[in-house]
């Protein structure tokens, strides 16, 4: 007997076989046996009861009994797969689904249009300048108010700063490999085009000349969009992203296209890693690697970075950086590569809070085009009383870390079992003693807040098994790159260990139809529970890399990850080798990072709050020196 993809399915059906996963599993086994007898494609693979035996396991369905085996291979007759016809459609990255997520429970309705209005006059005056400096690069770590100010007093031009941050990404590209394409011709042109304006007196406004730089997952017309990743270093891509046109129009200058870690994951791209400004031996996390790492180190006035599942938090931490992810459906992503299309979020990452907002107000709102994007409201209010806000804080998120479970000898155990053994309880032990140093910035924001007249309402994060549900993220995902698994080119992915995406994709397409359904049932409880969660308080306090990022990502709620100190010199070492698993290993003199967390479409509020503690703390003036 031979077999086709849509027979099998309907003879699986009439078989009564619920998991959709089956099918797919089965031809593949029987295509591989083919493939191994040198029969070539000519003709669609037989199947055999072993394989349907086989393929059961890997579904997590059966046992089948002969008689269910012998129908299914019976009805096995329809020469054409609907796998195939789909496949033939060549479908981009740019197509979504015909589903759309929207964070809010079904009860709540879509969120007005006036949410986070405020009054104009409650708006924040423009800061005043300082008088101009001796020398441009001591505007390097400046923020986008401090720049901003020089500009419209014509202390500096913005094609001053422009060519003076070009020549930072120069001249520390070599160290921290943050860089993929410098877009130098278009932003001069767009410097001198805002200096002009600004002369003329049209102020577009606090980003008018400023220079950023975007995660190279953003497209720009006339330049490559690499993602990061083998295979699509010379990737063009004819539009601009809709936050790019919307950063034009708003009059800030971009400079560069930054790194992604390949398809965005962690800080490797395919030249090379990006480094911690805090600590170039170590990587910058990521996948928004170059941002943070550009930003931290005083080479763009801002940047914008996208988290999927930790993207704008984990490299935000490593590096000092502010950063904001936006809740789900506020900004579109129209022209950014697609990895999870119920789960990818744009937003900024800076340097204080203002220029995050400040960031998010130019870029926030539909485009037409991303339908996930709800017709909310944004505007940054400084001015806004944050002490009325409700604050909480997950209580067993600040409980002291338990010792981890170390490995037994085993009886008879080689020297080589050993050595092993002992370097995994050796890692384990030092993994503790990090968590444990590190509680105790945590520990001191609630002490700093609580000095600040907060009071903390405890609170926790609903129990529900959170990690279940991110195999969407890698079944999205294995979507919007299957062709790349499909044909072979994952293997010019930098890569390729068992946690990198070629090996998650192949993985993605065993998880079943209904599986993936059952999941997203388990996140719309999720989702409710967090939503249930905000109306008795309106801020939750958090340490940064906890499960709540999970949980979070997948309910789509904003975070606000903010610098919270550096860790002292008797801090444990940093292990030899970063392996990217980790974000907190940066050892003396690196920063640790706090969360505030709030409603969704309540980013202005978490803003207002968020700056008032740094505005208490200052952590945020913290730069590294690169020399």
């Amino acid at each position: 007997m031979t077999l086709d993809r849509r027979a099998f399915l309907n003879a699986c059906t009439l078989a009564g076989i619920a998991s959709p996963l089956l099918p797919g599993v089965l031809y593949t086994l029987a295509a591989q046996a083919q493939e191994a007898a040198g029969t070539g494609q000519s003709k669609p693979p037989a199947v055999t009861p072993a394989m349907i035996d086989q393929a059961a396991v890997l579904a997590g369905v059966g046992p089948f009994t002969d008689d269910q085996k012998k129908m299914m291979i019976d009805g096995l007759v329809d020469q054409s797969g609907s796998y195939k016809a789909i496949r033939k459609l060549e479908l981009p990255n740019s197509v979504a689904p015909a589903f759309v997520f929207h964070p809010l429970p079904a009860a709540t309705g879509a969120p007005d249009a006036s949410c986070e209005k405020v009054p104009e006059a409650a708006a924040s005056e423009p800061a005043a300048a300082t008088a101009a400096p001796a020398q441009i690069e001591a505007l390097a770590f400046a923020t986008v108010s401090e720049l901003g100010a020089q500009l419209r007093a014509r202390n500096v031009t913005s094609l001053a700063l422009t060519r003076m941050y070009i020549a930072r990404l120069k001249r520390y590209d070599p160290l921290l490999h943050f860089v993929i394409t410098i877009t130098e011709d278009r932003a001069l042109n767009q410097a001198r085009a805002a200096d002009e304006e600004i002369a003329a007196g049209r102020y577009r406004g606090p980003l008018h000349g400023i220079p950023w730089g975007a995660k190279d997952l953003l497209a720009v017309k006339g330049y490559p969009t690499t993602w990061g990743a083998g295979g699509f270093e010379h990737q063009m891509i004819d539009e601009d992203a809709t936050v790019v046109e919307r950063l034009d129009a708003a009059g800030a200058v971009l400079i560069a296209k930054l790194t992604l870690g390949a398809l965005a994951m962690g800080d490797w791209w395919f030249g090379g890693r990006t480094r911690n400004p805090w600590n170039p031996a170590q990587g910058s996390s990521g996948s928004s690697a170059g941002p943070a790492s550009a930003t931290a180190a005083g080479c763009v006035g801002f940047s914008i970075g996208s988290e999927t599942l930790g993207s704008i938090s984990s490299p935000s931490t490593r590096c000092g950086c502010t950063g904001l992810r936006p809740t789900f459906g506020f900004v579109p992503r129209t022209g950014a590569m697609a990895l999870s299309w119920t789960m990818d979020k744009l937003g900024p990452i800076t340097r204080c809070v203002p220029d995050c907002a400040m960031a998010l107000e130019a870029i926030y709102g539909p485009d037409g085009k991303d339908t996930s994007v709800a017709p909310a409201h944004f505007q940054w209010d400084p001015g806004f009383d944050w002490r009325s806000l409700r604050v909480g804080y997950f209580k067993s998120g600040f409980d002291e870390p338990k010792p981890l479970k170390l490995h037994e000898a085993k009886p008879g155990e080689t020297a080589e079992e050993k050595q092993k053994r002992e370097t995994a309880n050796a890692a384990m032990e030092a993994r503790h003693a990090r968590q444990v140093y590190d509680r105790k910035y945590d520990l001191a924001a609630l002490e700093k807040l609580k000095s600040m007249g907060v009071s903390l309402t405890p609170v926790e994060l609903p129990k529900l098994p959170w990690d279940a549900m991110t195999p969407l993220l890698t079944a999205e995902a294995a979507a919007a790159f299957d062709e790349l698994t499909r044909s072979g080119r994952d293997k010019l992915l930098t890569r390729q260990g068992p946690y990198d995406w070629p090996n998650q994709f192949r993985i993605a397409r065993f998880y079943p139809a209904v599986e993936y359904i059952q999941a997203n049932r388990a996140r719309a409880l999720g989702v409710e529970q967090m939503t249930a969660l905000f109306r008795q308080v309106d801020v939750i306090v958090t340490p940064t890399m906890d499960e709540q990022l999970t949980a979070t990502n997948l309910s789509g709620h904003p975070a606000l990850i903010l610098p919270n100190g550096l860790r002292g010199d008797d801090a444990p070492k940093p292990p030899k080798i970063d392996t990217g698993f980790e974000d907190n290993i940066g050892g003396p003199g690196t920063p640790v990072s706090i969360t505030f967390l709030a409603g969704h479409y309540q980013d202005a509020r978490l803003a207002a709050f968020g700056n008032a503690y740094q505005q208490a703390t200052g952590f945020e003036k913290m730069h590294p020196k690169l020399g």
